[in-house]
This record gives structure tokens, sequence and C-alpha cells, in this order.
């Protein structure tokens, strides 16, 4: 299939262009903070993020942000509103790409000093349109942030930036609402391939921010939609990682980390196992080689599903059967089903580590 977008790399990571869809999320530590920012960059990176933005509300964050660039492997976004120098300081300061919101940055001119300062220097700019920051022009002429508001802006600012400066452009055109995010960015793809940066923004608690983005990011990507994406969740970003890596893997678009199959539990189950499936995965969500891992509570589908797994455990009455590769190990106690499996799944991976270094 042709690709929709065109290629724009950020740091070392390209999007776009039929590039595999690239996850990213935010700290929502003080930027300011250097070593707590650094710290929760590196546990993002451990669960599978690929891009990390950062929010830099003042010159204070961009001298901060320009220390953390120089301890960081993974490519840094610098989130700017309100104030065009704090855009054009973090460039200076290293940024891999800057994210503005044209509404809010002030003037043509002071939008056009970003762009042409990217430009010289190669940095991406994610320009965003928001259902809460609209011009009041297409607030009165739509009746509200309608979506045909949102994609006459998000018209309006890419024909804007691209005459203002031959910049790398990413868009993003959210709404917290899932139906309209979704018509959005079905709208820009038939005129733009301009890179997406999809989401549902504001998508509310883990519960239910998952619930709304699992729905809305999952219609775009079938579509073939979207080409770096966020899950917005109110709590910890690493969160946000573990959801958008499942939700790429569940559609077949990212073939690397931990297939986990656990089964609902019924009245057939006979061991406690909700703590020992959370315990499970808990253990291995780190992974990034494809391994299946099944735990099972009953013989009903259980030793089929265990069977089938890399790794897998068909429960019966405080005990289980341990599968591996399809091979009936042992049966093992309840109270040792949890390390059990996380044991001999961290050893299948250093396995096929070795085996794919040689």
């Amino acid at each position: 299939m042709t690709p929709k977008t065109r290629t724009v790399t950020i740091g070392s990571v390209p999007i776009g262009g039929g590039s595999p869809v690239a996850i990213q999320s935010m700290t929502n530590t003080d930027t300011r903070d250097v070593s707590s920012t650094l710290t929760q960059i590196i546990e993002l990176q451990k669960a599978g993020c690929e891009l990390v933005r950062l929010a830099v509300p003042d010159q204070q964050a961009v001298k901060a942000f320009a220390e953390i660039k120089k301890q960081s492997s993974i490519p840094l976004i610098a989130d700017i509103h309100f104030d065009h120098q704090l855009a054009l300081a973090s460039i200076d300061a290293g940024a891999d790409k800057i994210r503005i919101n044209p509404g809010n940055i002030g003037s043509r001119e002071r939008l056009g000093m970003v762009l042409k300062k990217a430009e010289k220097y190669h940095i991406p700019v994610r320009i965003g349109v928001n259902s809460g920051s609209l011009s009041k022009d297409l607030l009165k002429k739509y009746n509200g942030p309608e979506t045909n508001a949102m994609v006459e802006s998000a018209k309006r600012t890419i024909d804007e930036c691209q005459t203002l400066a031959d910049v790398d452009l990413v868009l993003s055109i959210k709404s917290s609402d899932v139906l309209k995010t979704i018509r959005c960015y079905e709208l820009v793809s038939e005129f733009t391939d301009i890179p997406l940066h999809i989401g549902i923004t504001e998508a509310g608690t883990p519960r239910i921010g998952t619930i709304k983005s699992s729905a809305g990011l999952a219609i775009l990507l079938y579509q073939g939609i979207g080409d770096t994406l966020r899950v917005s969740l109110t709590g910890d970003p690493v969160e946000e990682v573990f959801v958008a890596k499942q939700i790429l893997q569940s559609l077949g678009l990212r073939q690397k980390g931990i297939n986990f199959i656990s089964c609902p539990t019924c009245s057939r189950t006979r061991t406690d196992l909700i703590p020992m499936a959370e315990k499970v995965v808990d253990a291995v969500q780190h992974i990034e080689i494809p391994i299946t891992v099944a735990v099972m509570g009953c013989e009903v589908n259980g030793p089929g599903e265990a069977r089938e797994a890399d790794i897998g455990v068909a429960c019966g009455k405080s005990s289980g059967v341990l599968f591996e590769k399809g091979q009936v190990i042992r049966r093992v106690d309840e109270k040792d089903i949890a390390d059990e499996l996380i044991q001999r799944t961290l050893a299948l991976v250093k396995q096929r580590t070795r085996v794919n270094e040689d």
C-alpha cells in the first residue's frame, strides 16, 4: 500500500512514509527539576516509549531542557505555548522537535521566526489544532468547535506555515470527543500528506482514558491513519506507553513485546488467578522480544491457549500445568505459578536474544 504521508525524522526516529507508528508520551515532572525529569524519561524509554515531550514554560525550563538533552538517549520534543522566544531558545537547547499551537504563539511574524529557525536547523514542528483553541471567527462561523471548524483551522494553519517556511511539519487535530476526533483525522488525511500525530486529548483517568483512546485510535489506525500517537491519561505516563503498545500490538502494527493472554475468570476458576496474572504482566511488560505468555484459569480453554503460547499455564484446583512451546513441563503449586512463569519467560528472552545476536 502506498504510504499516505511523507517521512519526517525526529532525532533518530522516522515517522510517516510507511515507518512504524512511533509511541510517544509526555513527562509530568517539573522540567526545571532535571533529576526527576531524567528519571521519568528513562522509565518511559524502558517501557517502550520512542519520543518524549517536555513542557517548556519559561527560560529556566529551557536551561534545564538543554541539560536533560545532553543526558538523554531518546529524542526530546519541546512543548511551547504563548511565547515564541521559548521555541527559539528550545531549538538552541537541542530539541529534536518543537510542538506549538499557532493560535496562541503570537503574531504571524513570530510564528515565522520559529518556523524559519526550525527550517534552518532541520527541526520538525508539530502544529496542534484542538477544539479548545479555535479562532473566534471559526467558532462563530460553525457555531462552536465543530468538526468542520477544526478541519478548516487545520487547513489555514498548514497553508500559513508552508507559506512562511519550508519546514517539516507534523499535524495533530484532537478533541476529547472520540467520534469528532476520528472524523477530523479522516478529513485532514484526504487533503494533506503531512505526518499525523493522533490521540484523544484529555481522555481521562486510566480506566476511562484507556477505553476512549483504544476505541478512537484503533479505528484510525485500522484505516492507515496515524504516524505517531500518544495515549493521554490522567496518571503515570508510563501507563500511557503500556496502553499505546497494546493498541498497536492488537492491530498487528507492532511485532515486538509481550502478547499476554489471560482468561476473564468464572465459577470454574479454582485458583486465585487475578493477582497471579497481574504479577506476571507487571514483571514482563518491559520485554521487547515478541513472546506470548498465557495464564488460564480452567480446563475448558486453558490447555489449548497455554499450549499455543510460548510460555503458559492452565490452572486447576490449587495448581497449574505448565506448558512451554507446546510441551507439558510439569505441574506447579499455585503459590509458585507466577514466579515460575516469570523466570521461564525471562530465560526464553535471554535465549532468543543470544540467537538474534548470533
